[in-house]
């Protein structure tokens, strides 16, 4: 018998296989269950051209991006230094820009310079 994984966000067991799904009826959360097969795999985030990233790497913004809680948007060519790596999270990367602190970006939205 297949063991069904615990959910990601609120821990509990209850979970039950929906197709290519695992579905918690506690939380309502659904994740692939390729995802949970991969989960021993070490993460690799990549920007938008596909290059491995790195914490410590310099990335570019591709495109104006609006900042929430801030007046201040990004522009197309911002430089983002010495960037960190979101544990458990391809997606996302932290890092700050010259005026704005404490920024979280969307990989998809930058290239490593």
């Amino acid at each position: 018998m297949q063991t069904l994984p615990a959910c990601p966000i609120c821990g509990m067991e209850n979970t039950y296989p929906d197709g290519d799904l695992f579905i918690c009826p506690d939380c309502a959360h659904e994740w692939p269950q390729v995802a949970a097969a991969n989960d021993d795999t070490d993460l690799v985030v990549r920007d938008v051209n596909g290059n491995v990233l790195n914490s410590g790497d310099t990335v570019t913004v591709i495109k104006d991006l609006k900042v929430k809680g801030s007046s201040i948007p990004l522009k197309q060519g911002t430089v983002i230094r010495n960037i960190r790596l979101v544990d458990g999270d391809a997606e996302h990367i932290e890092g700050n820009s010259e005026k704005i602190k404490g920024l979280v970006l969307k990989v998809c939205f930058l290239k490593k310079a």
